[in-house]
């Protein structure tokens, strides 16, 4: 069939496979120009690995390391007659590239909250690798099931204690508009905490830790963000940030259930990009399209795969982690530059929908967001058919 983008709100309900495929290319590209990551890690689990950071970090440990690779994640596999998502091409074209060098790549399609799962790639570990010594924990959803108790919670992006009012950008028309987000009621902060906070990370370390087959020195990653002032309202301060509050909690607790085999665990807090995850938060695009007119006149732009070639190479394994005053790692240095906010503060307060095109980068945002889902790739022929039911390899067809 004939692929084109079909967007509702902040999300694209179609992915092109073939541009999905050039896509992933362009980052293994990338991550190969660099040359090799030294000290990296050779076997290497990755939750939620399928698009953003998640792929990205996968792509690094095996391109960059050399590292054979485990990826989890939930995706739809397309059919003759409707597309799968993003996610699911992602993994096929990744895993095709990962053969072409002879690198080991095994994928499960499912909900990694679950005990079955854990245990499923507890198994697979043990059967093909013996051992991990690396697993980055990358999901982003916006529910989870406890798998004990059988409990749904629910994530809410709300502001804590009073309504939030503030700029924010129409991505579907390029309107700059005022948006009004009622604070969070009930157990709105614990439900958010409960999807989005340190829990399942820290059932995966534990399910790991007991199965033994995580190796001497492995480290463990969780992902983060901070921002600036004018997005805490929304972000560090709202119930987002009280789950990434006990991400960091989390880190705490399993660098001590680490120690014994001289592991490590960290939060790396990451810049601010385009996103599936971050193109539902109020405020936050306009403030991305700000932040990417300011940080490529600089030359310093960095999207998801330099982000994560420079995690692992200049400080999960450099030896120089460089870890802030409350221990997380910080790729998000160049963003807070204080001359790079400067420059946003003063254009947040200028900007409005006459002069979004001079002040921010909305083309680029645009063209970011239509790349997560295969679109507006060169090299791509969008006029022709293409094959939509792609397996990915190592997934059982009725999987």
């Amino acid at each position: 069939m004939i692929v084109a983008p079909k967007i509702r709100g902040f999300i694209c309900t179609t992915a092109h496979p073939v541009g999905c495929a050039q896509h992933v290319q362009q980052q293994i590209d990338v991550v190969k120009s660099r040359g090799p990551i030294s000290n990296a890690p050779k076997k290497v689990l990755v939750i939620g690995s399928s698009t953003g950071y998640g792929l990205s970090s996968r792509i690094a440990a095996a391109f960059g390391g050399g590292a054979a690779t485990l990826g989890v994640f939930f995706e739809r596999p397309g059919a003759a007659d409707r597309t799968g998502t993003a996610g699911w091409y992602n993994t096929a074209a990744f895993e095709k590239a990962a053969q072409a060098d002879g690198l080991y790549a095994r994928s499960f399609n499912g909900d990694a909250y679950s005990d079955a799962m854990k245990q499923t790639v507890i198994d697979a570990i043990k059967a093909d690798l013996g051992q991990v010594d690396c697993v980055i924990y990358s999901l982003a959803s916006p529910r989870r099931t406890e798998p004990k108790t059988g409990e749904v919670f629910k994530s809410v992006l709300k502001p804590i204690g009073e309504t939030y009012t503030n700029k924010n950008l129409n991505t579907t028309n390029g309107e700059v508009n005022e948006v009004s987000i009622p604070p969070a009621q009930g157990d709105d902060v614990e439900q958010t905490v409960a999807v989005m906070g340190g829990a399942d990370w820290e059932l995966w370390l534990d399910a790991l830790l007991a199965a033994g087959v995580l190796a001497e020195g492995t480290r463990t990653v969780a992902y983060s963000y901070i921002g600036p002032e004018l997005t805490w309202p929304i972000y560090k301060n709202g119930t987002i940030g009280k789950a990434k509050e006990d991400l960091e909690r989390v880190q705490r607790a399993l660098d001590t259930k680490l120690a014994p085999l001289n592991g490590k665990a960290w939060v790396s807090v990451n810049k601010a990009l385009v996103t599936q995850a971050s193109s539902a938060i109020p405020v936050v695009p306009l403030y991305i399209s700000l932040l990417y007119q300011v940080m490529k006149a600089r030359g310093t732009h960095e999207d998801t795969i330099e982000q994560m070639d420079r995690l692992f190479r200049d400080r999960l394994y450099s030896g120089h982690p460089q870890p802030d005053e409350a221990g997380r790692i910080r790729v998000d240095d160049w963003e807070m530059d204080p001359e790079v906010q400067a420059l946003i503060d003063q254009r947040w307060n200028e900007v409005d929908t006459a002069n979004l095109k001079e002040l921010a980068d909305f083309d680029g945002y645009q063209s970011s967001f239509l790349r997560l889902f295969g679109f507006g790739l060169d090299g791509v022929d969008y006029t022709a058919d293409v094959d939509t039911a792609l397996p990915v390899p190592s997934i059982p067809a009725e999987a």
